[in-house]
C-alpha cells in the first residue's frame, strides 16, 4: 500500500494542493508547531475518518475555515484509488472513495491501512484500559472490516441500555425493553471478543519476539487478552460465546437495574502486558515501555501485512528522537520495507539511513 499524492485544504493548519511522497521514507522535518503531527493526522484520517488526536471532527476545521479536505491518491490491491473526505461546520462529512459517496465512516474499514506510533503510544503500556481497547478497535476495523460495523452497532445498543438502567426509576416501563438489549448486546459482544481475541492470540508472539530481538534477549513480553470472567475460552465460536454472555446477562440483570449501571461487558476488556512476569504498567521503567509499546505497533504492522500481502502506512511521529542509536538502528532495519512517515525537528542523519524524500514543513506549508 503506497500513498501517491496528498491533496489538503483547511485541515488544522495545512493548506497544500499537492504533495507527493516517496514509496519508501518520507522525513518530515520542522519545528514545533509548524503542523508536522497535523501532517500524519490526515494520513491516518483516511484509515476510518477519525482522528488520533481529538473525539471531535469540528476541531481538525482551522479556525479561520470553514470546511477542510484531504484528498488521497494511493496504489493498493494493484491498482490505483482514490478517497476525499470533506468537512463543514455543522455538517455531516462527506466521504467518497474512488469518486463513489460513501455512507458512513465505518465505509473506510480496510481500504486505507495505517500503523501509528506516537508520544501519546506510551499508554498503551502504562494506561487505563480504554487505551488499550482503542488499541484492538484500531487494529481491527483495518484488518476486519466487519468488527467496525459490529463496534458500531454495539455501542449504539449500550448507549441505549445505559439510558434505560439510568432513568427507569423514573420511567419504569423502560425495563420491557432490557432484555431484549440485552439479547442483541451479547451478539455483538460474541462477534466482538471472537475478533479480539484472535487478533491477540496472533499479536503475543509477534510482539514477544520484536521485544526479544529489541532488547537483546534480555526482556519477555507477554500479552494476554481479558474480557468477561465467565467466558471459559475466549477463542470460541461467536454462537458459543453468546450462550456464555447472556447467561452472565442474566446473573447480573437485577444488579445492574439496583446500580443502574452496566456492570459487565466488553466494555471493560482489557490486554494484560507482563515484562519479565511483572506487570508492565506497574514496573517498567521508561525504557521498558516504550520498547513494549514499540514492540506491539511494529507487530501490528507485521500481522496486516501477513493477513492482508501490503504493508500499512507507518506513522512515526516523533519516535526516533527519544531513542539511542542502537535503538534507532533496529526500528529503521525493521522498516526498509513499506513506506514510513518519519517527523522530528532534526533529521540527525535519519534521511541518510533510510534515503528516500526529506519534507520541511513551516507555517503549515509542506516543502
Amino acid at each position: 500500500m503506497i500513498l501517491t499524492k496528498l491533496s489538503i485544504a483547511g485541515f488544522r493548519n495545512l493548506e497544500q494542493d499537492e504533495i507527493h511522497f516517496d514509496p519508501g521514507a518520507n522525513i518530515i522535518i520542522g519545528e514545533n508547531a509548524q503542523g508536522k503531527t497535523s501532517l500524519l493526522e490526515a494520513i491516518h484520517y483516511l484509515t476510518g475518518a477519525r482522528s488520533f488526536r481529538t473525539r471531535f471532527d469540528k476541531e481538525l476545521i482551522g479556525h479561520t475555515r470553514d470546511f477542510a479536505k484531504i484528498k488521497a491518491a494511493y496504489f493498493a490491491e494493484e491498482r490505483e484509488q482514490t478517497i476525499e473526505i470533506g468537512l463543514r461546520r455543522g455538517k455531516t462529512k462527506e466521504i467518497l472513495l474512488n469518486s463513489v459517496k460513501q455512507k458512513r465512516s465505518a465505509d473506510l474499514a480496510g481500504k486505507v491501512m495505517a500503523v501509528l506510533f506516537c508520544p501519546d503510544d506510551l499508554e498503551l503500556v502504562r494506561g487505563g484500559a480504554a487505551t488499550r481497547r482503542r488499541f484492538l478497535d484500531d487494529s481491527l476495523s483495518q484488518l476486519r472490516p466487519k468488527y467496525a460495523l459490529w463496534l458500531a452497532e454495539w455501542a449504539r445498543l449500550y448507549e441505549h441500555k445505559t439510558r434505560i438502567l439510568k432513568d427507569h426509576w423514573t420511567k419504569p416501563a423502560l425495563l420491557d425493553t432490557l432484555d431484549d438489549f440485552n439479547f442483541k448486546l451479547a451478539k455483538c459482544a460474541a462477534h466482538l471478543i471472537h475478533y479480539r481475541a484472535a487478533f491477540v492470540e496472533k499479536l503475543a508472539p509477534t510482539a514477544r519476539a520484536i521485544h526479544a530481538d529489541f532488547s537483546g534477549n534480555r526482556e519477555q513480553l507477554t500479552l494476554r487478552y481479558e474480557t468477561v470472567s465467565t467466558i471459559e475460552n475466549p477463542l470460541e465460536k461467536p454462537a458459543v460465546l453468546f450462550d456464555w454472555l447472556m447467561a452472565h446477562q442474566t446473573r447480573l440483570r437485577q444488579a445492574e437495574i439496583d446500580a443502574g449501571l452496566c456492570l459487565s461487558g466488553v466494555h471493560k476488556d482489557d490486554i494484560a502486558i507482563e515484562i519479565n512476569c511483572e506487570t508492565a504498567r506497574c514496573f517498567a521503567s521508561q525504557g521498558q515501555t516504550r520498547t513494549a509499546a514499540l514492540s506491539i505497533k511494529l507487530a501490528e504492522r507485521d500481522i496486516l501485512f501477513e493477513d492482508r500481502g501490503e504493508y500499512p502506512f507507518l506513522l512515526l511521529d516523533d519516535v526516533l528522537s527519544e531513542l539511542d542509536p542502537a535503538r534507532q538502528d533496529f526500528v529503521l532495519n525493521r522498516i526498509r520495507t513499506g513506506q514510513v512517515f518519519i517527523t522530528c525537528c532534526e533529521d540527525k542523519g535519519i534521511a541518510g539511513r533510510t534515503g528516500g524524500k526529506i519534507f520541511t514543513v513551516e507555517k503549515g506549508r509542506v516543502l
